[in-house]
């Protein structure tokens, strides 16, 4: 398809969208992995750690807030800076901190606001809907907000909406040896 037909909206559209589908089939990936297991394994906490139920939780309850602030931000979104080098260094830091192995105590505002599922298909109906609900809050980007500072992450401070939705799949990447190593231990 050549570009040049495409409006300056319509790319945005196509920008985002690409990192949102990108989102989703690591998401539906991960579950698809998990399917297989019984309740017992998926919920099972050793000592100290999270199951691979809570470590769930964790990452909806991050885009839970997260799609939360987007929706708020949004409404001033035509007062909003632009994000420049200093954020997109931020933003490699940010990377390499989610793929080392380091452990990060998470936010208090994120541990008091996830939420304990009964059941995994609860857990993936919420997810569902956040992820609805993200896609929802794309279609209010125009092509003159991509830069602008729309995100706060808790250490990295504000971001533009492609580097939220980056971060989003990087904080999967970041839980997912925990996912992999709880299952090595079934």
């Amino acid at each position: 398809m050549n570009f040049s037909t495409f409006t300056k909206n319509q790319l945005v559209i196509t920008q985002l969208n690409r990192l949102f589908n990108t989102l989703e089939v690591q998401r539906n990936e991960l579950l698809q992995e998990l399917k297989p297991y019984k309740t017992e394994v998926l919920y099972k906490q050793p000592a100290g750690k999270w199951s691979i139920a809570q470590i769930l939780a964790h990452l909806i309850a991050s885009e839970q807030l997260s799609v939360a602030y987007l929706n708020k931000k949004i409404l001033g979104i035509e007062t909003a800076q632009n994000t420049g080098v200093v954020e997109a260094l931020k933003m490699i830091a940010l990377i390499l901190s989610q793929r080392l192995p380091f452990k990060f105590k998470a936010p208090r505002k994120i541990v008091d606001n996830t939420p304990v599922y009964e059941t995994m298909d609860k857990l993936i109906l919420d997810w569902d809907t956040t992820r609805t609900e993200l896609k929802e809050v794309l279609k209010k980007f125009e092509d003159i907000h991509l830069k602008r500072k729309i995100y706060r992450h808790p250490i990295a401070g504000m971001l533009n909406i492609q580097q939220a939705l980056r971060f989003l799949r990087e904080h999967i990447i970041h839980h997912t040896p925990q996912i992999k190593n709880l299952l090595k231990q079934k």
